[in-house]
């Protein structure tokens, strides 16, 4: 039947595009893991056995025990979230709050009582909804402002194309989110001691909500306490640059969403097209040879009024058929002329 074809053909295609994002996904994951794996290895390596060497060297020195030696570790590694002050004062919590919502999670500071730990649960479940959808409203506003500065300064360049493009919003987008990210390593690395590469690399992870924690700010000279300029200078770095990105992002979305209607609009014309058709083929086959005796059979009949079609085909003059030129309103469906024909017949007799 061309209908179950042209479903097959249909599930088939999406079957195949599914399948290529997954294929294209993890061969992208596997090209990453061999990058890694050889920039990383070899230093992974040589930094263990430097670790054991100057570990064995410190043992031996001290005259340390295993037994003690694990729990000076221990303790080194429970008291470097403190270096930084009290994390758990309102600055440090509402800077802990702000990475919960963003989704960046450094992990340099974590709650530790039951309490703490599920209601950081419950909060993350109503704060990330509610953050996703105010980057993204953040986001759409910016798209709208950036649309207008270039509608008019197109307008200022006496362009004929006066409307902002996708692109030009992506390239618009796109360079606030360079100067953001450039910006911010500069002060990072004032304030940090960092490197710029650094300070860079910190400020892409934060803002991607990747968040690695390698680099966390403010966790220098009690700088949650002491600097709270810093700190709110480092709280407006986040969000608002969490709104940029967002607008690059909410670009992208609608640009696949774009491509996925086109797609869907396409696909329901060739349905379209193979329901004409189908429909004409089961007319010949089915109700011809169910037709009452004696009754004319209107599914395919000898005559047809040259008002309604010039098509050669069976499709009596359906919206489906690509192979006519189509007379009547394009409202009209096949079925309406069989039903027309059927009641003519009933009011005849």
């Amino acid at each position: 039947m061309p209908g179950g074809i042209f479903v097959k053909c249909r599930m088939k295609r999406q079957n195949v595009r599914t399948l290529s994002l997954v294929v294209c996904t993890f061969t992208y994951l596997l090209i990453g893991a061999a990058v890694f794996d050889a920039l990383e290895s070899e230093t992974e390596s040589k930094r263990w056995e430097f670790l054991q060497s100057v570990r064995n060297n410190f043992m031996k020195k001290y005259n340390i025990s295993q037994e003690d030696y694990r729990m000076l570790e221990i303790v080194i590694i429970e008291n470097k979230p403190h270096k930084a002050g009290p994390q758990w004062k309102f600055a440090g919590a509402f800077y802990f709050a702000t990475v919960v919502l963003a989704m960046i999670g450094y992990g340099h500071s974590t709650p530790v009582t039951i309490g703490g730990k599920a209601f950081c649960m419950g909060y993350a479940m109503v704060g990330i909804p509610l953050g996703l959808v105010m980057f993204q409203s953040i986001g759409e506003r910016l798209n709208k402002f950036a649309s207008v500065v270039i509608r008019r300064f197109k307008r200022y360049l006496r362009c004929k194309e006066t409307e902002a493009t996708e692109m030009n919003l992506m390239m618009a987008t796109g360079f606030l989110s360079s100067i953001i990210i450039t910006t911010g390593a500069a002060v990072f690395s004032r304030y940090e001691g960092w490197s710029y590469f650094e300070s860079f690399y910190y400020c892409f992870i934060t803002l991607t909500t990747i968040g690695f924690g390698d680099y966390v700010a403010l966790q220098n000279d009690s700088a949650l306490i002491n600097k709270p300029g810093y700190v709110a200078l480092s709280l407006v770095f986040i969000l608002f640059g969490l709104a940029v990105v967002a607008a690059s992002i909410n670009l992208l979305v609608l640009r696949f969403m774009t491509m996925n209607a086109e797609d869907i609009r396409r696909e329901e014309a060739e349905a379209q097209i193979a329901a004409g058709h189908t429909f004409a083929y089961q007319s010949d086959v089915n109700l011809s040879e169910k037709w009452p005796p004696g009754q004319p059979n209107y599914c395919n009949p000898p005559e047809i009024d040259d008002q309604m079609s010039v098509c050669s085909c069976t499709c009596l003059g359906g919206t489906g058929c690509i192979n006519h030129e189509l007379l009547l309103d394009p409202g009209y469906h096949p079925t309406d002329i069989i039903t027309s024909s059927l009641s003519l017949e009933r009011a005849s007799v």
